[in-house]
C-alpha cells in the first residue's frame, strides 16, 4: 500500500512520520540542554544528526506534497479541524527550517559543520588564535542564530500541542488516529 487511506496510512508515511518525529524531538531535548548547560561536547553530534535529518524531512516534505494530507478518521468540529491542520504546516515547516538555519548558524559562526567528521563546511579558526574562530558573516550568524532559537519554541510548542491532540484522540475521542499512525487498526 503506497498511498494513505481514512483507515490505514502506508509504511512510508508512518515510517517517515517517526524516524523525523523520534529526531526531532531528541534534537530539540539536547539542543535545549546544550544551550542551558554549555555541554560543547555535544555539539558535533547535534549538527550531525541534524544534517543527516534534514534529508528524510525532505523526503517527507516530498511526500508530503504529493501524496496530500492523511483524512481524518472522522468528522471534527471545524475549530478542531483548523487547529490539526495548522498544527501539522506550523510542524513540517519548523523541521525543514530548524536544519537550515542551523547549518547556516554553525557555518556562518565559523565554527563549520558535518557528518560525524566529515566536513561539510570548513571552522574558520583564526590562525594567531587557533582555539578561536572568526565568523565567515557575522549578520548572517546572528539571524539564524536568532531563527534557530524562535524556532525550537515553535517546534517544541507545536510538538506538545500535537501529542496532546494525538492522546485526545486516543483516550477521549476513542478514534482511531493514533493506531494509524502506529500502523494498526482500531
Amino acid at each position: 500500500m503506497i498511498s494513505d487511506s481514512k483507515e490505514k496510512l502506508s509504511p512510508i508515511t508512518i515510517g517517515l512520520h517517526w524516524l523525523v518525529a523520534l529526531t526531532i524531538i531528541g534534537l530539540l531535548t539536547i539542543g535545549f540542554y546544550m544551550t542551558n548547560t554549555s555541554s560543547y561536547g555535544l555539539y558535533p553530534i547535534h549538527k550531525s544528526i541534524g544534517v543527516i535529518i534534514f534529508s528524510a524531512v525532505l523526503l517527507r516534505v516530498v511526500w508530503r506534497l504529493k501524496n496530500g494530507w492523511p483524512e481524518p478518521v472522522r468528522e471534527y468540529p471545524s475549530w478542531e479541524h483548523r487547529l490539526a491542520v495548522a498544527t501539522h504546516w506550523i510542524l513540517i515547516i519548523s523541521t525543514v527550517v530548524m536544519p537550515i538555519s542551523g547549518m547556516l548558524y554553525a557555518g556562518a559562526s565559523g565554527h563549520g559543520f558535518g557528518i560525524f567528521g566529515l566536513e561539510i563546511v570548513a571552522s574558520n579558526h583564526d590562525p594567531a588564535n587557533p582555539a578561536q574562530v572568526i565568523p565567515y558573516n557575522h549578520a548572517l550568524e546572528e539571524i539564524a542564530e536568532e531563527v534557530h532559537k524562535i524556532v525550537a519554541i515553535i517546534l517544541a510548542s507545536a510538538v506538545l500541542l500535537h501529542l496532546v491532540g494525538a492522546l485526545k484522540h486516543h483516550v477521549l475521542d476513542k478514534d482511531a488516529t493514533l493506531l494509524r499512525m502506529l500502523g494498526k487498526s482500531k
